[in-house]
C-alpha cells in the first residue's frame, strides 16, 4: 500500500487522484514502512485547534498567529501524548500493518474515501483475518469523538468539520518525517486554494444581494408592463364587442330587408297572376261581343235584302270575303296573343323595377358597410399585433440600452482642447448631436496631428490604390487650411463640369492637380488633398468629393443637386421683380411646389421651417430667400441647402425600398432585368424610355450598346443580386419622375 492510500484510509478524506501504475502494495518503492522511520513515536507537531478556526475573508496579524500557533502546538502535543498513551507497536516500533498482508492484495485505482473503496477494503480484509493497528484505531476513535463533538448547526459546520482532519493529517506529517516536506506543501497548497474560494465567495455576496434587487426591480416593471396590457387588452376587447353588435345589428337589417323583398315580390307575382286572368277575360268577352254582332248584322241582311240595294250575289261574295277578312284578322289577333300574352303593362313595369333597383342599393351599401366594418375589424387587429411587436422591440430595447449606456459626456472640457478656445467650441458644436459632436473633435484632432507632420508615405503600386495616390517613398505635406482646400475643390468641380472630353474622375483629378501646380509638386497635393477630404466628414464639399473620388458616388449626383439648387435660386429671382432679395412667405411656398411637384407637404413645410417660417408669421410677411443659399469660408452651406440634401437622400431611399417591396424578393437572391423594369413601371408610370433605360443600365452595369430592347429574347439572360443592383442605384442619381398611381377606392 501507498503513502497517498494511507494517509486517505487515516484522514477518511478524498485526495487528488494523481497517475501512478498500479503496483502490489507490500512492493511499493519509495515509500518506507511506518517503522521505519526513527522518529515514529515523537508526535509534537503544530495544528490548528477547531477553537482557532478562521472565519472567511479575515486577516490576523503574523505575530498573533505565531502566539496562537505556537498555543496550538502545546494542545495538539498533549492530544497525541494522550492518544499515543497507550502500547500498540510491535517491539516499541508502530505497527507494520498492512505490510503482512498478502502479496495478492492490489491497489486499486480509486477514490479512498468513496463508498465503492470502503466496501472494496472491507471486502479484501476479512477474508484474510487481518485487524487494524491499535493506532489507526484510536485514530479513528479520536476522529469520531472530534466530529460528535461538533456543532453543526451553525453557518460554519463545514469549516469546524474539516478541522479534525486537519489534526490528523498534521499527526502523519510529523511521524512521517521523510515525507514531512512533501505533505507540507501539499497541505499548504490545500490551504492557500481554501482560502482563494474564502475570499472568491466573500467577493461574490455583494452581487449576490444586487442580484436579488435587480430580480426584484424587473419582476416590479414586468408586473407593471403587465397591468398595462391588462388595460390595453381589456380595451381592445370591449372595442371590439362593440363591433360585433354593430356588426349583428347589420346583419339584422340584412335579413329583415331580405324578407321585405321576398315579400314583395310574392306580392308582384299574384298581381301578374290576377292581371292575366282579367285580360284572359276580357279578350273572351270582347269576342262574344263581336261575335253577337256578327250574327246580328247577318240576319239583319237576311230579312230585308233591298235596303242596300245591291245584288244578292255580289252582297254573298261580300260577305264572303269580309268573312275571310275576320279569319284574318282573328288568325293575327292569336299570333299577337300567343306572342305578347305574358307581357304586363308598362307603367307597372317601371314601378317594380324601380322599386327592385331601390332595394338593391340599400342591399349594396348595407354590404359595403358590412365590408368597411370587417376591413376597420382586420386593420385593428393586424394594429394590435404591430403594437404588441412594437412593444416588445422596444422592451428589449430598453433592455439593452440599460445594459449598455454609458452617462453622457461633459462636452464643456473639449473648450480648452479645442484651437480658439470657448467661442470656437460653441460655434463648432451649435445643434449637433453627441455623434455628430465626436466627428468634429475628432476632426479638429486630426486637422492638428495633419499639420505637425511634414511628410507622408507613399502607399506603392499596387492595383487597389487609385491612381492618383500611386507612389513610392516620402511625399511632402503642402498643409494648407481648409478654406484652401475647399476653394481648390470648388475650382476642380467648375472644371469638371465644362469638361468636353470626359475622363475618369480620378484621372481627371490628378492632371487638374498636375494643370495647378506642375508634374512635380501634383503628387503631393493628391495626398494633402486626400487626406483632408478623408477626415472632413462634416464638411459638405470634402465629404461629397471624397464619395465621389473613391468610387462611392457618381458625380452626377452631385452636378444634379447643384443644378436643383440654381434653379430654385433662379425661380426666386424671377418672382422678386424689384431685385430686393426679399419675398413673401406665400411667394416661397409657391415656387418650392413649383420646383418640387411630388414632394409631401410636410416636407416642404420642412423647408418653409428651415426657410425661417413659423405660425406666428402671416403669408405677407417677407423673408429674406438669397440668405438660404449663403456659404461660409470653409463651404458649409446654411441649413436650408442641408436640408434639401437629406431630403433628397431620404426620398431616394424611399424610392429603393418601394421598388424592392414590388419585387418582393430577398436581398441575396437573383433578379432578372424585366422584373425590374416592370418594378419601376408600376411604382413610377411616369417614367419616360430614355430615364428608364439608364435606371436599368446603372443597376445592371450595362454599357449602352449592350442593352437589349423591351421584349428581346435576352433580356431574361440577364441577371443580377437585388442586393448589388439597390447598391447601384443608390451610387447614381434617382428620382422619381411622377406620382403613383393610386389604387381606386372602393
Amino acid at each position: 500500500m501507498g503513502c497517498w492510500d494511507l494517509v486517505a484510509i487515516v484522514t477518511n478524506c478524498t485526495l487528488p487522484q494523481l497517475p501512478r501504475p498500479r503496483v502490489r502494495a507490500a512492493r511499493l518503492p519509495g515509500c518506507p514502512r511506518v517503522m521505519d522511520s526513527p522518529n515514529s513515536q515523537s508526535l509534537n507537531f503544530p495544528t490548528t485547534s477547531r477553537a482557532q478556526l478562521r472565519p472567511l475573508g479575515v486577516s490576523i496579524d503574523d505575530s498573533l498567529f505565531t502566539d496562537t500557533k505556537n498555543t496550538q502546538k502545546r494542545k495538539l502535543s498533549q492530544k497525541r501524548k494522550t492518544l499515543l498513551s497507550g502500547s500498540f507497536s510491535i517491539g516499541g516500533h508502530l505497527s507494520p500493518w498492512p505490510r503482512y498482508i498478502s502479496d495478492q492484495t492490489i491497489l486499486h485505482n480509486r477514490k479512498p474515501c468513496s463508498d465503492d473503496y470502503r466496501k472494496r477494503a472491507g471486502s479484501l480484509q476479512q477474508p484474510l483475518g487481518t485487524t487494524k493497528p491499535r493506532y489507526l484505531e484510536q485514530l479513528e476513535n479520536y476522529l469520531r469523538k472530534e466530529l460528535l463533538l461538533l456543532d453543526l448547526s451553525t453557518d460554519s459546520a463545514q469549516e469546524l468539520k474539516l478541522q479534525p482532519y486537519r489534526e490528523i493529517f498534521e499527526f502523519f506529517i510529523e511521524d512521517f518525517k521523510t515525507y514531512k516536506p512533501l505533505l507540507s506543501s501539499i497541505k499548504n497548497a490545500y490551504e492557500v486554494m481554501l482560502a482563494h474560494q474564502r475570499e472568491k465567495i466573500r467577493a461574490l455576496e455583494p452581487l449576490k444581494a444586487k442580484l436579488v434587487t435587480v430580480n426584484e426591480d424587473c419582476n416590479e416593471r414586468i408586473l407593471a408592463m403587465r397591468a398595462e396590457e391588462r388595460d390595453e387588452i381589456s380595451m381592445l376587447k370591449k372595442e371590439k364587442m362593440n363591433l360585433l353588435k354593430l356588426i349583428d345589428k347589420e346583419n339584422e337589417e340584412k335579413i329583415s330587408l331580405q324578407t321585405e323583398v321576398t315579400k314583395l315580390r310574392k306580392n308582384l307575382a299574384e298581381e301578374y297572376l290576377h292581371y292575366l286572368s282579367e285580360r284572359d277575360a276580357r279578350k273572351i268577352l270582347i269576342a262574344d261581343l263581336n261575335e253577337l254582332r256578327y250574327q246580328r248584322e247577318d240576319m239583319s241582311l237576311a230579312q230585308s235584302p233591298g235596303v242596300w240595294g245591291e245584288d244578292p250575289v255580289k252582297l254573298t261574295v261580300a260577305l264572303k270575303m269580309a268573312r275571310q277578312d275576320l279569319t284574318r284578322t282573328q288568325m293575327e289577333l292569336n299570333t299577337m296573343k300567343a306572342n305578347f300574352g305574358d307581357v304586363v303593362p308598362r307603367r307597372d313595369f317601371e314601378m317594380q323595377e324601380k322599386t327592385l333597383k331601390e332595394l338593391q342599393e340599400q342591399l349594396e351599401s348595407l354590404r359595403d358597410d358590412y365590408e368597411e366594418v370587417r376591413k376597420e375589424h382586420e386593420m385593428l387587429l393586424q394594429l394590435h399585433m404591430s403594437t404588441l411587436k412594437e412593444r416588445d422591440q422596444f422592451y428589449s430595447e430598453l433592455q439593452e440600452i440599460q445594459r449598455t449606456s454609458t452617462p453622457r459626456p461633459d462636452w464643456s472640457k473639449c473648450e480648452d482642447v479645442v484651437a480658439g478656445g470657448r467661442d470656437r467650441w460653441h460655434m463648432l458644436a451649435e445643434g449637433k448631436n453627441s455623434d455628430q459632436l465626436v466627428d468634429v473633435l475628432l476632426e479638429e484632432i486630426g486637422e492638428g496631428l495633419l499639420r505637425e507632420k511634414d511628410f507622408f508615405t507613399g502607399l506603392g503600386y499596387g492595383e487597389s490604390i487609385p491612381p492618383f495616390l500611386r507612389f513610392d517613398g516620402m511625399v511632402e505635406n503642402k498643409k494648407p487650411t481648409k478654406k484652401e482646400v475647399v476653394k481648390l475643390l470648388k475650382n476642380a468641380w467648375k472644371e469638371r463640369i465644362t469638361e468636353e472630353q470626359k475622363e475618369k474622375f480620378p484621372d481627371f483629378f490628378f492632371s487638374f492637380l498636375e494643370r495647378h501646380f506642375g508634374p512635380g509638386d501634383a503628387m503631393a497635393w493628391a495626398y494633402t488633398i486626400f487626406e483632408y477630404i478623408k477626415l472632413f466628414h462634416t464638411n459638405e464639399v470634402m465629404s461629397q468629393f471624397y464619395a465621389v473620388l473613391m468610387g462611392k458616388r457618381k458625380e452626377s449626383v452631385y452636378i444634379k443637386q447643384m443644378e436643383t439648387i440654381a434653379q430654385l435660386l433662379k425661380e426666386m429671382t424671377n418672382i422678386d421683380s424689384q431685385n430686393e432679395g426679399l419675398l413673401t412667405v406665400e411667394q416661397l411656398s409657391t415656387v418650392l411646389k413649383s420646383t418640387f411637384p411630388f414632394k409631401k407637404d410636410e416636407r416642404i413645410q420642412e423647408l418653409m421651417e428651415t426657410a425661417g417660417w413659423h405660425p406666428s408669421i402671416s403669408n405677407a410677411d417677407l423673408l429674406d430667400y438669397r440668405m438660404l443659399f449663403m456659404e461660409d469660408e470653409e463651404g458649409q452651406s446654411v441649413p436650408f441647402v442641408q436640408k434639401l440634401w437629406e431630403q433628397y437622400t431620404v426620398e431616394k431611399d424611399e424610392y429603393l425600398n418601394e421598388l424592392k417591396q414590388e419585387l418582393g424578393l430577398e436581398l441575396n437572391k437573383e433578379v432578372t432585368l424585366p422584373k425590374v423594369r416592370e418594378a419601376l413601371m408600376n411604382i413610377d408610370p411616369s417614367l419616360d424610355k430614355q430615364t428608364l433605360n439608364h435606371y436599368l443600365r446603372q443597376a445592371f452595369q450595362l454599357p449602352m450598346t449592350e442593352m437589349p430592347e423591351e421584349g428581346e429574347e435576352r433580356e431574361e439572360g440577364i441577371v443580377t443580386q437585388l442586393q448589388t443592383a439597390l447598391e447601384q442605384l443608390q451610387m447614381n442619381d434617382i428620382r422619381r419622375m411622377g406620382p403613383r398611381e393610386q389604387e381606386p377606392a372602393s
